[in-house]
């Protein structure tokens, strides 16, 4: 049998993914690495298809790539991301769909979150991106 949250919870919910979902943003648009450590758990993975091969990495693969890339902010990539949709499934567990432009690529952004110790974090990083014209 499906359990209902109430309003109040979804509501709680919303508001704490969101704040996640900006200091996400806000880690990549500044290359800010220990921003980034705050939001993904360290266990989480980032996945892509897009390019020529499946690119699997751990964030101890994934953060020092960040933390050579030029900031986006500093290259004069316009500040902005979009959230699709926020999926809730039961009070700890999320679904994200959210949409960008920076280095000169659109992404397309599916993050799973999890909450563990009442923090909720991106689990996973399953993302497309096609490149600008």
């Amino acid at each position: 049998m499906a359990t209902l949250q109430s309003p109040a919870v979804n509501a709680q919910a919303y508001e704490a993914i969101t704040e996640v979902l900006g200091a996400y943003y806000e880690g990549l648009y500044t290359c800010d690495v220990a921003k980034l450590e705050q939001v993904f758990h360290p266990d989480a993975r980032y996945v892509t298809a897009s390019g020529e091969e499946l690119l699997q990495l751990t964030m101890q693969d994934y953060f020092p790539i960040v933390a050579e890339r030029t900031p986006p902010a500093d290259s004069g990539d316009a500040y902005g991301y979009t959230i699709d949709e926020i999926a809730l499934a039961g009070s700890d567990t999320a679904a994200v769909t959210m949409r960008s432009s920076m280095m000169g690529k659109h992404f397309t952004d599916f993050l799973t979150l999890v909450r563990v110790d009442d923090k909720w974090q991106i689990i996973a990083k399953v993302f497309h991106y096609e490149v600008e014209d």
